[in-house]
């Protein structure tokens, strides 16, 4: 799953794609690099973001579906949590709804049922403003798992189907590093949902304090945790940079081939 942030504020490629011309060069070159999904983002969510009203968001959002929708061959997954902006980019083409915040949105639960669309359920403690205020759990991983049987259950009583369900534990959403670390390490856990599992460590913050490195410069660190991830059984991996990570993978499944 590429990333395409169509923000100024984002907090790795922030600006980068805000131009709408650039935004759609790089849909089409993630494609050519090995990216199976698109995943378009026009609000930041990093910590302490502010929300954008829904207005704004689509301004950023439908002048780019619009553009690549008719031309890609790989699907679109749209990063909102607002339940109008995934009704109109569901209804501009997006096949896949990213949401932070788990379908707790009012009507987003019904839209995702009625729609039938492939649906991302991450897991948060807070939001983008408070996430990363002392976050504390008494059991990371625990506390996640507990969350995603709640949230998997209400969606099935809500008309989704399990097969639509995709759920993400939510690197750095609420976690320190160690917090991080344990998720990482217990990646296992998270397939007993019998849900395809999404990973997204790309350039995050616990890289950077972990090898003391800038956000440019965390390349590397990303591809480590990309191996792991893909290594303990992750089907999707949620990146900034494609060609590299495909690279990763490759390799990965050569090893596992033999």
């Amino acid at each position: 799953m590429g990333i395409l942030n169509v923000t100024p504020d984002s907090f790795s490629d922030g600006g980068f794609y805000f131009q709408k011309e650039k935004a759609i060069d790089y849909a089409f070159q993630m494609e050519a690099e090995g990216a199976d999904i698109i995943d378009l983002g026009g609000e930041s969510s990093r910590p302490g973001a502010q929300a954008l009203t829904v207005r704004e968001e689509l301004s950023r959002l439908l002048p780019i579906l619009n553009a690549i929708i008719p031309k890609l061959k790989i699907p679109v997954s749209v990063d909102t949590y607002k339940t109008e902006v995934a009704k109109q980019v569901i209804e501009s083409g997006a096949s896949i709804i990213n949401d932070i915040f788990a379908l707790r949105e009012p009507g987003m639960m019904e839209l995702i049922a009625k729609k039938g669309v492939p649906t991302v359920l991450m897991h948060m403690k807070g939001t983008p403003v408070t996430m990363q205020t002392e976050p504390v759990y008494q059991s990371v991983i625990e506390e996640i798992s507990s969350f995603f049987k709640d949230r998997i259950q209400t969606a099935l009583s809500a008309g989704i189907k399990l097969e639509q369900i995709i759920i993400d534990p939510g690197i750095g959403f609420g976690k320190t590093v160690h917090h991080n670390l344990e998720i990482l390490r217990s990646l296992d856990q998270f397939q007993l949902f019998n849900c395809p599992v999404l990973i997204g460590t790309s350039n995050k913050s616990f890289i950077g304090k972990i090898l003391n490195l800038s956000v440019e410069n965390r390349l590397a660190g990303s591809l480590a945790t990309v191996a792991w991830a893909i290594w303990k059984g992750v089907q999707i991996v949620r990146v900034h940079n494609v060609r590299a990570t495909q690279d990763v993978i490759r390799m990965i499944n050569a090893i596992h081939s033999e």
